[in-house]
This record gives C-alpha cells, sequence and structure tokens, in this order.
C-alpha cells in the first residue's frame, strides 16, 4: 500500500492507495471518524462494491444507511442535493456523523456538497472508484454541483478526512471510463512533470491494461502532484498556483455544456481543451511545435478525442466560456503550457482566446 499526507495543518489527510484498501475500509475509517454514516453510491458501483463495504463497516461497528443517486453529470444537481439532505434527515445524521462517498468524481462531488452543508459541515470520506476520481477530483476538497448556465459553479472547498482509492476497482471500468481518466493524468504531466509525461509516453500501454503496479504508480504521482498544489493555494486565489490545474478545462467545460452533460465524459472534454490550449501556446510563442506534437500524440494513443465538433458556433463557445467561473471582470485566466512540465496563465477574454482557437 502506498500511503501520501495532505499537509494542511489541522484539515490534513491521508491518501491510502493500492489493491484491497476498500475491504478495510471500516478499519480505516474507524480512525477519522466515529458517528452514524450516510453511504452516497449509484447503482452500479453500489452493486459491485455494496457488499464489501457493507461487511468492512459491520466489521467495524459502524452504524449506516446506504443512499443512491442516478448515475451522470447530467443529474449533478440542487434536487440531487436535496434528496441526499431528505436521506441524512431520515438516517438520523447529526454533527459527530460523516458522509462516505463511494464512485467516480460526480458522486463524491455532490456527497461532498452534502457534506460540506448539512448542519453546516460534518465529516466526508472519499472512495472514488474511477480513475479520474483517484488521480483528481478526491483530492483537494472541491466539491459541488453543476447549473444549466455553468459546469461547478455551485460548490464549496471542503477537504475531506481520508482518500482511499482502490487500484482492483479500477479493473470493473470500460474502456472508455479508463481513457477519460488519463485526460487528467496527462494534465499533470503538462503542467508540472516532465519526467512523469515521458514514462507515461513509455508505459500507456502497461497503464490500459490496468497492470496494477503501473496503476499504484500513476495514482500516486498524481495526487503528490496535487497535494503538493493544494498545500501551496487550497482555495484557487487570484494569483496562485492551483489555478494551473484547470488546463484544458475552460474550452473542456463549454464543450461538456454546450454538448449537453454527459455526452462527452469529462475527461473527453478535457482532452480537447488540452489540445487546443497547447496550440494557443504555439501561436503565442509560448510553446515549441515538438512538445505540442507530443502532447496532441499522447492523447490520441489514449483513445482521446482532441477536436471541438464543428457545429458548435463561436457565438456559442464564447457565451459558455463566459459564464466559466473562473472569470473575472470579463478576462479569463487561460492556462497555457511553456513546455511539458511547465504551464502559466494566459489572462484574456472568450473574445482573444477564440480568435487564437479558432
Amino acid at each position: 500500500m502506498r500511503q501520501l499526507q495532505v499537509g494542511l495543518g489541522k484539515r490534513s489527510y491521508p491518501i491510502l492507495i493500492g489493491p484491497g484498501v476498500l475491504a478495510r475500509a471500516g478499519e480505516y475509517i474507524s480512525g477519522v471518524a466515529g458517528g452514524r454514516l450516510l453511504i452516497v453510491t449509484n447503482p452500479v458501483v453500489g452493486a459491485l462494491y455494496g457488499e464489501l463495504l457493507t461487511q468492512s463497516l459491520t466489521d467495524a461497528g459502524f452504524q449506516f444507511t446506504w443512499a443512491e443517486i442516478p448515475d451522470g453529470e447530467s443529474l449533478k444537481t440542487l434536487a440531487t442535493v436535496e434528496l441526499l439532505y431528505d436521506c441524512a434527515f431520515e438516517a438520523g445524521l447529526d454533527r459527530t456523523s460523516a458522509v462516505v462517498a463511494l464512485g467516480g468524481g460526480v458522486v463524491g462531488d455532490t456527497a461532498g456538497f452534502v457534506a460540506a452543508t448539512f448542519m453546516r459541515g460534518i465529516d466526508f470520506v472519499q472512495i472514488p472508484t474511477t480513475l479520474l476520481a483517484q488521480v483528481d477530483s478526491s483530492v483537494g476538497g472541491k466539491v459541488g454541483v453543476n447549473h444549466p448556465r455553468g459546469k461547478n459553479v455551485i460548490g464549496a472547498f471542503y477537504q475531506p478526512r481520508l482518500v482511499l482509492a482502490d487500484v482492483t476497482a479500477l479493473h470493473s471500468l470500460p474502456a472508455r471510463e479508463i481513457a477519460a481518466g488519463m485526460a487528467e493524468v496527462i494534465k499533470y504531466g503538462v503542467i508540472r512533470d516532465e519526467g512523469f509525461f515521458a514514462w507515461l509516453e513509455q508505459n500507456l500501454e502497461s497503464v490500459l491494461r490496468l497492470d496494477e503496479d503501473a496503476l499504484g504508480y500513476l495514482v500516486e504521482v498524481c495526487c503528490r502532484i496535487k497535494a503538493d498544489v493544494v498545500q501551496e493555494d487550497e482555495t484557487e486565489s487570484a494569483k496562485g498556483v492551483r489555478q494551473l490545474l484547470n488546463y484544458g478545462h475552460t474550452l473542456g467545460h463549454a464543450l461538456e455544456s454546450l454538448t449537453g452533460y454527459g455526452v462527452y465524459r469529462h475527461g473527453e472534454a478535457v482532452a480537447v481543451g488540452m489540445v487546443l490550449a497547447a496550440e494557443v501556446a504555439e501561436r503565442l510563442g509560448f510553446l515549441e511545435g515538438p512538445d505540442v506534437a507530443r502532447i496532441q500524440r499522447l492523447i490520441e494513443r489514449t483513445g482521446l478525442p482532441i477536436a471541438m465538433p464543428a457545429e458548435l458556433s463561436r457565438s456559442r463557445l464564447e457565451a459558455a466560456i463566459a459564464h466559466d467561473k473562473k472569470s473575472r471582470g470579463g478576462r479569463i485566466n487561460f492556462i497555457v503550457p511553456r513546455a511539458i512540465g511547465k504551464a502559466s496563465v494566459y489572462p484574456a477574454t472568450p473574445a482573444e482566446i477564440l480568435d487564437l482557437v479558432m
């Protein structure tokens, strides 16, 4: 088992990575929470791992209630949050209780928002079961839901008490979900770690066939990079380093919202955004052509899309980008790579960004 620590003073928390951590979840959760639990999952994940987690929590002496929410980005809404509030009241949760998220990013984001707001905040545990959630969304404390006018625009920063990333769970995922998660993995290499990017180029086939040693290393590196960034800039300050994690997300979020949440997986949309942002960086003279080619080639090898659909008009894209939560005074802190392993902020209006893209 691999273990990392997100160092945030009194709100620090461990990340445990490896095969078998789900079977010992009750033991690990008992170290950070002792009250009644609300376990939030979706029907697919519940069918796969509900019995295993139930046994582990029962053995650890927990009282708990299960709550299933529909799967899909389009259902990451305040209406779903309301349903979970009802479940929390019916289960008798109080200020000593905890919410446990068992699933991917939709489950984690939604359950985390419930934990952050129910009775002004109760403990929260992440058990991510998708690659994207294990390497990105379960770490760092961003929780929230979507609105018709934008993705993740209703939310909070609320750190979990514990993250349990069982890489064995990744074997149950379809190839499309693994590829979608790889977009965030590649992102870390582009913005922060050229050596890791090179490792991905050399070991992509091992990762895609779900070699557990490769997966364990990959999840550990990504979580370490994310933890380092969060420790330096927890709440994404105006000039802080955390905004670099948004590489690919400005155009990616626009693509998701304009096509209808769920048509593109989050990682698929981010992959398109990363390629376009790299091309923008080249046009600005920030990034060399061979580095743009390396980024595009690795994304393509992973099986991810690299181009914006032709039917999306400039006017619709501009309006979607303008609603981006990173907008300040009409300008977006657009993230551009400067080299493999290094990125920076390029402040621009939505129109200026699209002038460079289209």
